[in-house]
């Protein structure tokens, strides 16, 4: 993942210098409910499923935006200085810690919601060679290390990252502690129910390898025994080489895949290039990093998208 530059960081400190004279602090919104800021889709419907009607939660990055190369606006620098609670999933809002320094105040409550997560570390598209050596250690240019920040599309994780909101909007407004743990409670049995469906389906299907278009379901294929083999890295604006593309086409012959997924936000030609080549059909497989207008169309939220996901999957590892 790519971190925030020096430019950026130069013009979100010029936005907090404007915000600075004028911003209240912390408040709570004019019907008494807290404003929490979260950032994509799944920080906001994790968020939302626990705040229940004690919080105002929206989430920054609208709808069919690519998370990964979204950067904060004026007016969302504004959000950010007056919520109450901030909450994002880390890694890849890259513009994070520098928009909450920039945007000061020390009454806000930061969620980051992955942090108590042992996360994975990536593989840059040129070295990835359909697993991950833990024996190596995957670097960007100044040295740090590539972590894949997908956690929320492993149910179990995604437990955790609810238990990092729970405890969140506690510190925040501990008069409703018992409301949240309630709500908590209720979601993290249906993620539970997910959890069960995902081990149920997935356990004795006939091949194990599915090809994707870029490497956001690491966390899921560890969870549930599956292999991974992305056409791209972390980063799904990156163009695979012409001989990474040769290496997926060879694998997916050898290994009898006959569906390539692309995702819903991201531009398909690549997975339909290779699916052309092997004769293979293409499906959707789902990140979850923005709903798309379809999907708002049939009522669709997290739980809804992963069941789709793992109806994609079954059939596809059962072909």
């Amino acid at each position: 993942m790519k971190k925030t530059g020096v430019i950026q960081s130069l013009a979100l400190t010029a936005l907090s210098s404007v915000l600075l004279a004028g911003c209240a602090s912390q408040t709570a919104s004019s019907d008494g409910k807290l404003n929490v800021v979260t950032t994509f889709y799944p920080m906001y419907e994790f968020t939302k499923q626990v705040a229940g009607d004690h919080a105002n939660v929206i989430a920054l990055i609208p709808p069919g935006a690519e998370p990964h190369d979204w950067e904060p606006s004026a007016k969302d620098m504004k959000k950010i200085k007056e919520a109450n609670v901030f909450v994002y999933n880390g890694i890849v809002e890259g513009w994070a810690e520098t928009a909450l320094k920039s945007a000061a105040n020390t009454k806000r409550i930061v969620v980051e919601a992955s942090k108590d997560i042992h996360l994975m570390e990536g593989l840059p598209e040129e070295e990835d060679d359909h697993k991950v050596d833990e024996s190596k250690d995957h670097k960007e240019a100044d040295g740090s290390k590539i972590m894949d920040p997908h956690v929320w599309l492993d149910p179990v994780l995604a437990q955790k990252e609810v238990e990092s909101i729970v405890n969140g909007l506690t510190q925040t407004d501990p008069v409703h502690q018992e409301d949240y743990r309630k709500n908590a409670d209720v979601f993290i049995g249906k993620l539970k129910a997910l959890d069960d469906s995902y081990r149920t389906a997935l356990k004795n299907v006939k091949r194990k390898a599915f090809v994707t278009q870029h490497a956001a379901f690491g966390y899921l294929a560890k969870e549930y025994g599956l292999t991974q083999v992305p056409i791209a890295g972390l980063s799904p604006e990156e163009e695979p080489a012409p001989d990474k593309m040769a290496d997926i086409i060879q694998f997916a012959k050898t290994n009898q895949v006959k569906t390539i997924f692309f995702e819903t936000l991201v531009d398909p030609k690549v997975a339909k290039t290779i699916a052309n080549e092997i004769n293979a059909k293409t499906d959707v497989l789902n990140p979850i990093e923005g709903l798309t207008d379809e999907d708002k169309k049939n009522n669709l939220d997290y739980i809804g998208v992963m069941s789709n996901n793992l109806d994609a999957l079954k059939k596809a590892l059962n072909d």
